[in-house]
């Protein structure tokens, strides 16, 4: 479990998780180690580092009296300054999980006013002006707001992107699969909206990559390639000029395209070197962009993309956290077409909370005895005596089945 602390609350026997800074301005060149020495101690203190994320799962916690507030040496009042009331404490936000019938025109909203701001925004840096993270991390609380309620609704509308607008759109996308991946692996409130905000920058960089090379249809050649390549250390550099950005951005945006085994890029980082937030970027990165239509090749289906995932997690990715991150978005995610033992096809409508992966509630559309399309009707394979159960996934070409998004989409599909 991570838990931020001021540094004065570090102490021997901590696994520190990240310090709160670029790894640039850090004492160590690890992201993450555990606090063994009193000399290490002292080197982290003489730096201008306010805060540090630990992991208590792996080290000591926080010695209970440095919980509290320190005394302060208060000055006496004139006589008749009232005494002040104290403040209210905020209760913790109580957001309740609707069907995704409920949270598709919200999510819909959300992601539309978003794509405007992403798109204002990356402008504003490609024009070589400071990003503003303040609106950013408006727009995260909106993202995360929406994937608590129903993960899939607002996960879902974001893969439905075209090839013009695939920069903004990925970076909402990301967004909303890193809170939906945080809250998976039980993330503080905190946490998780730094990883949503991680994740609507990480390829901020891309705006200094010609927009002819990233939409090229073909294969780049060499020297695009490392144009491309280049995006990560770009993209740092210019959130490192902006205020307010957290060490946690900085590191997804440099460090999404490390690989466990070193083989990624910029730095060739490997296991531990990476840090938990770069390596969940990494998972949600490359999930999207393998889901998503490119100028280049066709977006392959959510779960035939997880599948593929997995063939690669060994070398590519932190094996518990895309673990972690199937069980976010279900091993059959929204949007998945699937047949079911009773010769129907359906497509996969919504995950069940608390309930198994392998009983979504989808939307049965055309049937496969008689090859022809049905009346539509929704059904809960997780319900009380249902023997209906998937039997396969499935590919729409071969059936000839196209925009099966709008099955799942339901009235949403009007309004797209």
């Amino acid at each position: 479990m991570l838990k931020k602390i001021e540094i004065a609350q570090l102490r021997i026997g901590m696994y520190v998780q990240e310090l709160c800074s670029s790894w640039i301005d850090t004492p160590f060149w690890q992201k993450s180690f555990i606090l063994a020495e009193a000399e290490e101690l002292k080197k982290i203190q003489a730096t201008r580092i306010r805060h540090a994320w630990i992991d208590i799962s792996k080290g000591l916690d926080v010695l209970p009296e440095a919980v509290e507030k320190p005394v302060v040496e208060s000055q006496p009042e004139p006589e008749s300054t009232p005494e002040p009331l104290p403040e209210p404490i905020a209760p913790p936000r109580q957001i309740t999980s609707v069907s995704m019938d409920d949270e598709l025109g919200r999510a819909s909203a959300i992601v539309s006013k978003s794509k405007q701001a992403v798109f204002s925004m990356f402008n504003e840096a490609r024009m070589g002006k400071a990003v503003d993270v303040g609106n950013a991390q408006t727009m995260v609380e909106e993202i995360a707001d929406s994937v608590m309620r129903n993960p899939g609704a607002l996960i879902g509308l974001a893969r439905l992107k075209t090839k013009d607008d695939y920069t903004y759109m990925h970076s909402i996308a990301v967004c909303a699969l890193m809170v939906a991946l945080a809250k998976q692996l039980g993330l503080s409130e905190e946490a998780t909206r730094e990883a949503g905000l991680a994740g609507l920058l990480h390829d901020i960089g891309k705006m200094m990559v010609d927009a002819d090379i990233l939409n090229k249809p073909g294969k780049l050649t060499d020297a695009e390639f490392v144009s491309v390549k280049e995006h990560p250390v770009a993209g740092y550099k210019m959130l490192k000029e902006a205020k307010g950005v957290s060490a946690i951005s900085l590191d997804v945006c440099l460090h999404h395209h490390e690989k466990i085994d070193g083989s990624g890029y910029p730095r060739r980082l490997k296991g531990d070197e990476i840090s938990v937030y770069a390596r969940m970027g990494a998972v949600c990165d490359v999930y999207d962009a393998i889901t998503s239509d490119r100028p280049y090749k066709q977006g392959w289906c959510p779960a035939e993309s997880l599948r593929k995932m997995a063939e690669w997690s060994t070398g590519h990715f932190d094996e518990k956290i895309f673990q972690a991150f199937v069980k976010s978005i279900g091993i059959f995610p929204v949007g998945t077409l699937v047949k079911l033992e009773s010769g129907r096809l359906a497509v996969v409508v919504e995950q069940q909370v608390g309930k198994s992966l392998l009983l979504p509630k989808v939307r049965v559309f055309f049937s496969v005895k008689s090859m022809a399309y049905i009346a539509p009707e929704l059904i809960d394979l997780s319900r009380p005596g249902m023997n209906d159960k998937i039997a396969s996934r499935e590919d729409a070409a071969k059936w000839g089945i196209k925009d099966i998004n709008r099955y799942w989409l339901g009235d949403a599909a009007n309004n797209r």
